[in-house]
């Protein structure tokens, strides 16, 4: 469904995308940030998925800043490569490319983010900086910036079984912002949405999780909002 596009980000620099288009009128525009392995054919799937229920949506490939075209296995190679090269590109450097992103496809109408595992944490940083909402699907990295004001709306989406992520730090997200939706899925661990991986999807509340994220979005994002 969707094409591979050239984005332009803070510094002249040119990283790729890859970009899907609703069918219709667009609702609005989602930035997918991706987890550390990539603008993988799962990524793209998610992509595909949001576009398909009416949002023009964009997923960068974040680490072209380091490495181009990045599609790593979901194998310990590549989670090690995979964290190297999320240190290296950085957060900050990420949440200026959302800002790009956002930007490319503002014609859509208003914008948010969803972003999955480094792409959770990428997705906050959006809310509190970009004034985006956003959906963070187990960002493991949240908690060093809970202490930051939030600008816009934000979910959040977290397995039970996720070993990255404490129910302690889950709670201290509720703390921080008693008003922002916190979803915890019994039977699911880290990177329950990834379908293309057994080993981690959780077929009950990754489409929860979505049916969740899409409602969060028709409320803030779509034109009839």
């Amino acid at each position: 469904m969707g094409e591979r596009i050239n984005l332009n980000t803070a510094g002249t620099h040119c990283i790729g995308a890859y970009l899907a288009k609703p069918a219709g009128n667009p609702k609005g525009g989602i930035v997918v940030v991706q987890e550390i392995f990539g603008v993988t054919q799962h990524i793209r799937n998610v992509a595909d998925e949001f576009a398909e229920h009416g949002y023009t949506t964009i997923a960068p490939a974040f680490f072209d800043f380091v490495e181009n075209d990045v599609e790593l296995e979901y194998d310990h190679d590549g989670m090690e490569h995979g964290k190297t090269l999320a240190m290296e590109t950085g957060l900050d450097r990420a949440v200026e490319a959302v800002a790009s992103a956002a930007e490319s496809i503002s014609s859509s109408g208003r914008i948010g983010v969803v972003g999955y595992c480094w792409g959770g944490t990428v997705a906050l940083l959006s809310a509190q900086r970009l004034g985006l909402p956003a959906v963070s699907y187990y960002g493991a990295r949240n908690v060093a910036y809970l202490d930051q004001p939030l600008k816009a709306p934000v979910l959040f989406h977290f397995g039970a079984r996720d070993r990255s992520i404490t129910a302690e730090a889950v709670e201290k997200h509720r703390k921080a912002w008693p008003d922002a939706p916190v979803y915890v899925y019994e039977h699911a661990g880290h990177a329950f949405n990834r379908d293309v991986d057994p080993t981690h999807y959780d077929p009950v509340g990754a489409p929860l999780a979505l049916e969740r994220t899409l409602a969060f979005f028709d409320a803030h994002l779509a034109r009839a909002a």
